[in-house]
């Protein structure tokens, strides 16, 4: 399958540059797949298109101050770096932006100092800091935005899950960011069950492929964890003739990769459908996950989905044509469009059941 039929042309005036306000005022679309329909919601009507059996899996990381802005020691030259992940108390993979950054090159962040060690590919460094990194981003970091937004965000929370209690992200898991405190309460009242997992999202998830055909491209690997507590949640739901909702393409993740381990499988190589299936739908595990949904792939937990509107090319929307059928997908695509949905981070969510 090529990469090229997972294109379609979207506006730029289609990209949302701000999040709705409140959050739960974006708009739904809902795809029926067992129906073959879609309905047009508003998000805060979401406790009505579920039921009580259901459990929803919310991804809790939430997304690190992870810009600084630099500066050359010797020359004073700019450099903008973007942390991408820790590699241990003091080194981290990172995005280095300014001419010349080569091993050696000691760089100021305020009146902190970094040094390059290595150089990767493009313009990837492993970075040293001199103090715990953590002081540096309180006081100087900024979340960093995706490029396609424009717009400055007055309040950088708004770009941050009302759940998310674990920093470690290097963008938010935006599905979940149309969740109020409210709608949460309002699921939970109706008997839904909510279980939390994490996974720190890598900026490679939102990197061109590159790649002619999808079984070419190499797939990034993400930290993941599911804690026994909430394993037995969806369990439990799954057992009692419960959905499970995925909140996110990260959460959807997680669960395949927690099925996956529970049947005694490689999430790096699942098995093919037919093997046995385990006594528990999934189980705990902390790991890093290098789990490749794309079309073909054999779903083994995930029985609905919440999520936004995605690139065109991306391993996302590969992921949900693997749900819902590639053709399915950009015909629904193509109807958000025509209905003047707004697209990607900040834009409107789709329920897939």
């Amino acid at each position: 399958m090529k990469v090229a039929e997972f294109d379609y042309d979207l506006p730029p005036g289609r990209i949302a540059q701000k999040p709705a306000e409140p959050r739960d005022s974006a708009r739904l679309l809902h795809l029926d797949r067992a129906s073959d329909t879609i309905s047009h919601h508003t998000f805060r009507d979401l406790a009505e298109l579920l039921q009580p059996e259901d459990a929803l899996l919310l991804n809790d990381t939430r997304a690190l101050r992870a810009r600084l802005m630099a500066r050359k020691a010797r020359t004073g030259g700019q450099v903008e770096i973007l942390l991408l992940k820790r590699l241990d108390e003091s080194r981290w993979r990172a995005l280095v932006g300014g001419r010349k950054i080569r091993r050696g090159t000691r760089l100021l962040v305020g009146d902190d100092a970094c040094v390059v060690l290595e150089e990767l590919e493009r313009a990837e460094r492993v970075i040293a800091f001199k103090r715990p990194v953590e002081q540096i981003l309180e006081r100087v970091g900024e979340v960093p935005l995706p490029p396609y937004i424009q717009a400055e965000l007055a309040d950088s929370e708004r770009y941050q899950t009302v759940y998310g209690s674990s920093d470690g992200s290097a963008a938010a898991p935006t599905a979940g960011l149309h969740f109020t405190r409210e709608l949460l309460a309002q699921l939970e009242r109706k008997g839904l069950k909510l279980a939390r997992c994490t996974l720190h999202i890598g900026l490679d998830t939102f990197q061109p492929v590159l790649a002619e055909r999808v079984d070419d491209h190499k797939i990034h690997s993400e930290q993941a964890r599911l804690d026994d507590c909430n394993a037995a949640i969806l369990n439990r739901a799954k057992k009692a003739g419960g959905r499970l909702i995925a909140v996110g393409t990260t959460s959807a993740r997680t669960l395949e990769t927690a099925a996956i381990l529970a049947a005694g499988g490689d999430p790096g190589a699942p098995a093919p459908a037919g093997s046995a299936k385990p006594s528990d739908p999934v189980s705990a595990f902390e790991a890093s996950t290098s789990l490749f949904i794309k079309p073909g792939y054999q779903w083994r937990a995930v029985d609905a989905m919440i999520t936004n509107f995605h690139l065109p090319r991306s391993t996302l929307l590969m992921m949900l044509s693997a749900f819902a059928g590639r053709e399915r997908m950009l015909a629904a695509y193509e109807l958000a469009k025509q209905l003047d949905y707004r697209f990607y981070s900040f834009g409107d969510a789709m329920l897939i059941t």
